[in-house]
């Protein structure tokens, strides 16, 4: 395996892409966590460095609307200004947790193209002071939309993308379920696979213009589901990956896969997807349920000290209980325990390139 250490921060340009092929070259892929505000972005970012692993962190529209505040009037501003400020914020204290973190906003469709034009007007001012871009890479989701468009407008934005050192995920075939308003439950099953000739499309036209990753639909579905009800394919992405190779003449797995809807997904169906070229899997529901889930008991346990501030029989102050950081941290405890788990199933654990960690 080559060596490919790289400083710890936010990566981008070669270096986003010097991971992405240690990922390949290793067998594994990092996780993709789905963040809303510090709590949720320190707890990834401290479960990576516990773990010695890099990490994908990444905001939907939503959770950048979140992250600036529900009590802003302008909502298209908010999910803007969000996303820029829970940016700035891991650009500041990736490289003191001594782990490189690929940051990533998640996705976005065809009513959201303005928003990823915002981000990169910002993006590209981000350049000009810095050097780099805000952001490693967005994600374009048109998969709704016909192919033609899907790939002329990913292209579209590649080109802007592409001049600041960024990357751009795009989806072919639809991932099912919903999150943050993006997706649908009403999909035709033959949706939920992705044709191997789609992705040889995307790369012919995309690859020539800058680099690109591609959530390829090989059953996916967003949140957890109940056993059987999905039947995940992943030959899917290997017939995919042959095709380019055998009709392009190109290196062995040239499509950068993305595996979407990771949540309660089966460890073996993920260690295949691994195996075709996968370096990156989303998971949110799972972390979510993680980081809420400790609430109820410490409610429970603690209930007077969330009724009064002072107990009304003895006196005795409940401060030290309600203060936020207390029940907070438990819940980024939790979720850290959560995302410790991705790191064993995704086998990234211990594997940073981080020339922190390899000193």
């Amino acid at each position: 395996m080559k060596n490919h250490t790289i400083k710890s921060g936010v990566v981008s340009g070669d270096n986003y892409i010097k991971l992405i092929n240690a990922c390949k070259e290793g067998g594994y892929a990092l996780p993709a966590i789905n963040v809303v505000g510090t709590n949720s972005i320190n707890a990834v970012m401290e479960a990576a460095a516990k773990n010695k692993s890099d990490i994908i962190i990444q905001l939907s529209n939503g959770g950048a609307e979140f992250y600036a505040g529900k009590g802003m009037d302008d909502s298209f501003q908010a999910k803007v200004l969000g996303a820029v400020s829970a940016a700035k914020h891991v650009h500041l204290l990736a490289k003191h947790y001594g782990i490189c973190v690929i940051l990533h906003t998640d996705h976005a469709n065809k009513k959201l193209i303005p928003w990823i034009e915002a981000l990169l007007d910002h993006g590209e001012e981000f350049y000009e002071q810095t050097g780099k871009p805000l952001f490693s890479s967005h994600m374009l989701d048109l998969s709704e939309e016909d192919i033609d468009f899907n790939l002329s407008e990913s292209a579209r934005l590649l080109e802007r993308m592409a001049k600041i050192g960024m990357s751009i995920e795009i989806e072919l075939g639809v991932t099912g379920g919903e999150e943050d308003g993006v997706g649908s439950d009403d999909i035709d099953n033959d949706k939920l696979y992705t044709q191997p000739e789609h992705c040889m499309e995307a790369y012919q036209k995309l690859s020539p213009i800058g680099h690109f990753s591609l959530a390829a639909s090989f059953g996916n579905v967003h949140g957890v589901y109940k056993p059987g009800n999905v039947i995940l394919r992943p030959e899917i992405l290997h017939n995919s990956q042959k095709l380019i190779e055998e009709k392009l003449n190109t290196k062995p797995k040239p499509l950068d896969l993305v595996f979407h809807g990771g949540s309660g997904s089966e460890k073996e169906k993920i260690e295949e997807a691994i195996s075709y070229g996968v370096f990156k899997m989303n998971i949110d529901t799972d972390t979510q349920f993680a980081f809420s889930k400790p609430m109820l008991n410490y409610v429970e346990t603690n209930k007077k000290a969330f009724m009064n501030q002072i107990d009304p029989e003895d006196g005795t102050p409940y401060k030290k209980l309600y203060d936020p950081r207390k029940w907070l941290r438990q819940c980024e405890e939790s979720m850290i325990e959560r995302i410790n788990e991705a790191f064993i199933d995704l086998k990234s654990k211990g594997k940073s390139i981080s020339s922190t960690i390899q000193q």
